[in-house]
């Protein structure tokens, strides 16, 4: 009975251990424990839809049941990380951020949701600053902030998107990242970067980078106001682009000193289908080492195609082709390159604020930052009253409990998550029992296959190693297996039962069609813009105040907490 106890107690200690807190050191992520570069390889996570957001159907992180589904598939692709856009903080997210903490994957939490007073409208941003606003956005970073794989938050998304929107709103974006920057410092032990997401509108894109990063504290130390990172919304490289003729040079170009960490927040041109994700060499090559990686958008399938599975009103997904392709483009990246850290891009001072960074005609010089709006200064002295409380779990549920299928239609069998101590990257999830789950389902389409991507090594090898060929004729057929552990942990609150659909979407698809705020955006970029401004066109999302809209079904309310199983763990 001692020795039961024991080992129930080793495994509850390995199963809540937490993932290295990331901070910011000038230019690059640094992982606080290891000190390695973390560079972010992640994808925009938004099952759901702004139809049930606000209306008592929960969020994309209340949902045990698809979060522990999600991280098992991206676990495999070598995902870190996840962006998630809208999240409501009356919800208990313990479940989904314990399952992604035991696989090694952090998150970016937007502040903002499409509710009237829950962003900034750029068009009235003085009049929309607000302490019912801010209220909001405290809320939402004391529902995350006690998870140690919470990355950093973004206090704004496509606010500017044309010299227009780029002569009043500036200060008041420096104005809430002060704000929220100032909360984390008196409610949170630890510091969380706050940061903002940027259009890839290029006549602004240099003076909203130069305007958020320098320094307006005047010899004094950091100015809170400034971002501690930018991520960019980017769709010019379509297809079988470049480097050159996708302007991701120009990236270079531009960020080339930057003394923040920069990466893509959402990238992918779906034109043509299937995409090819060219970019990710690019991206994570030794050309682009300025840039801390990028999150592909997106997860779920919508009208618009930017989807990487299919997710049904019954909980069963499938893997869609861009799935396989980006896990073959994954599996060529050179991670110990990646994390190898640079010292003298971790010493660079920003640049003191001033007119003479500013380039665009209309452009706010404006460095004078809005104080905080009437009781604000007190909300953020006191905290918010009956703040929400996150904790990690322990995670007892380590099979996927709903079906998930291959491209093909090939039931996937034995899918589970395995528990790892770091971040996690692409070939990191050692190979068991089950390794041919994935493998067994693509056996019919990879047989047939004429491989257009690495076949490195086999579904049976100790790492997860993506043997991923393009089916002849039609898409990329995978024989990697989704390799999992026995010895992973989920969310102590997935139900136990299995979903009974017998075939990928025996329920209605889930997904919605993005409009375009950003149809602005690439138009004005490079050689490839007309492709590219399409892509961002269905991209993105028409929004008050830079407010991405969730794709429509699977948010669901958090579930039951689970009872205490079987525990199997490969040591």
């Amino acid at each position: 009975m001692e020795l039961l106890a024991l080992l129930i107690l080793c495994i509850s200690a390995i199963t809540v251990r937490a993932v290295d807190p990331i901070i910011v050191q000038e230019q690059e992520f640094i992982n606080a424990v290891s000190h390695n570069r973390f560079v972010i390889i992640g994808i925009d996570y938004q099952p759901g839809g702004e139809g049930a957001y606000g209306t008592g159907n929960g969020d994309p992180l209340s949902n045990a049941t698809a979060c522990l589904r999600d991280a098992a598939l991206m676990q495999q692709l070598g995902v870190n990380t996840i962006r998630v856009y809208n999240v409501d903080p009356i919800y208990n997210h313990d479940d989904c951020a314990s399952i992604f903490n035991s696989v090694g994957i952090y998150m970016l939490i937007d502040v903002n949701s499409p509710l009237s007073g829950q962003s900034l409208d750029r068009s009235n941003p003085s009049g929309t600053y607000t302490t019912n606003y801010l209220n909001h956005t405290f809320y939402v970073v004391e529902a995350f902030k006690s998870y140690p794989n919470t990355l950093g938050f973004f206090a704004g998304n496509e606010i500017i998107n044309d010299v227009t929107t780029g002569q009043a709103n500036p200060p008041y974006i420096r104005a809430i990242q002060r704000d929220l920057k100032n909360y984390i410092a008196a409610h949170s032990s630890r510091t969380i970067p706050v940061g903002y997401s940027a259009a890839d509108v290029r006549p602004v894109l240099q003076d909203t980078w130069a305007y958020l990063q320098c320094n307006n504290a005047n010899g004094n130390g950091l100015d809170l106001s400034r971002s501690d990172f930018l991520g960019l919304n980017s769709y010019s490289w379509c297809g079988d682009a470049t480097y050159t003729s996708s302007g991701f040079n120009q990236l270079v170009e531009i960020f080339g000193n930057t003394t923040i960490p920069v990466f893509l927040s959402e990238y992918g041109c779906n034109n043509p289908e299937p995409r090819h994700f060219n970019e990710v060499q690019a991206l994570y090559g030794p050309q682009m080492t300025v840039m801390s990686g990028g999150l592909v958008y997106q997860w779920t399938q919508d009208t618009a195609n930017f989807g990487i599975v299919q997710a049904y009103s019954n909980a069963t997904v499938q893997l869609l082709n861009d799935y396989n392709v980006l896990s073959a483009q994954y599996s060529k990246l050179n991670i110990a390159s990646l994390e190898s850290a640079n010292s003298t891009a971790t010493s660079l001072q920003p640049p003191q604020c001033n007119a003479n960074l500013i380039s665009a005609d209309g452009f706010s010089t404006n460095f004078n930052i809005p104080p905080p709006p009437p009781g604000a200064a007190q909300l953020i002295s006191s905290g918010v009253p009956n703040p929400p409380s996150g904790t990690i779990r322990p995670v007892t549920q380590t099979s996927v409990q709903v079906a998930v299928y291959a491209t093909d239609g090939a039931q996937i069998q034995g899918l589970k998550i395995q528990a790892v101590s770091s971040a996690e990257h692409p070939g990191q999830a050692a190979a068991i029992s089950t390794a041919s789950a994935l493998a067994t389902a693509a056996a019919s389409s990879a047989a047939t296959s004429s491989s257009a991507a690495t076949s490195s090594s086999s579904v049976t090898s100790s790492s997860m190693a993506t043997s991923t060929g393009v089916a002849a004729g039609s898409s990329a057929a995978t024989s990697s297996s989704v390799a999992t552990s026995t010895g992973a942990a989920s969310s102590s609150g997935v139900p136990s039962s299995s979903a009974t659909a017998t075939g990928p979407g025996a329920g209605t698809s889930s997904g919605m069609a993005k409009t375009s705020s950003m149809a602005t955006s690439s138009a004005a970029n490079i050689a490839t813009s007309a492709t590219a401004s399409a892509a961002a066109a269905a991209a993105s999302a028409t929004r008050t105040g830079g407010v991405r809209k969730m794709d429509a079904g699977l948010a669901g309310s958090a579930f039951a907490v689970a009872a205490m199983g079987v525990f199997a763990f490969a040591v």
